[in-house]
């Protein structure tokens, strides 16, 4: 049981990250961005503005460029969501996390299958008793 549970915990939050992705692939725009705050009180997280003045939104996270070197008044090439519903991301190779998540996929259904075998195996013995 704890299997398919933590199959669809991870392909809720690989999920989400794979949305974010497809949405900047849509309507991404690269733009020249300043760093104009920073919190770095465990996760980094670093506010934006584009050049020309305007606040990108959501705050750029730590695994999407917002690293320790990064300090306030830097300038970073980011691609972001005009609409602001996916995080922006810094210009640099990404993987892609499709692969996984069609593994984690088929897990869930190996298991689901194998689960509705072996109860319906169970149900046919002890229906007889």
């Amino acid at each position: 049981m704890i299997v398919p549970v933590i199959t669809g915990v991870a392909m809720g939050f690989l999920g989400t990250g794979a949305g974010g992705q497809a949405a900047l692939a849509d309507r991404g725009v690269w733009t020249e961005a300043v760093v104009v705050g920073m919190d770095d009180s465990g996760t980094n997280h670093c506010d934006l503005r584009s050049v020309g003045g305007r606040a990108i939104s959501p705050s750029l996270s730590e695994g999407d460029g917002c690293e320790d070197w990064v300090e306030k008044g830097d300038e970073l090439r980011v691609r972001y969501d005009p609409e602001g519903v996916a995080g922006p991301t810094a210009d640099r190779d990404r993987s892609s996390n499709g692969g996984l998540l069609a593994v984690l996929f088929g897990a869930a259904v190996v298991m689901g299958t194998w689960g509705g075998v072996r109860q319906s195996r169970w149900d046919r013995e002890y229906d007889g008793s």
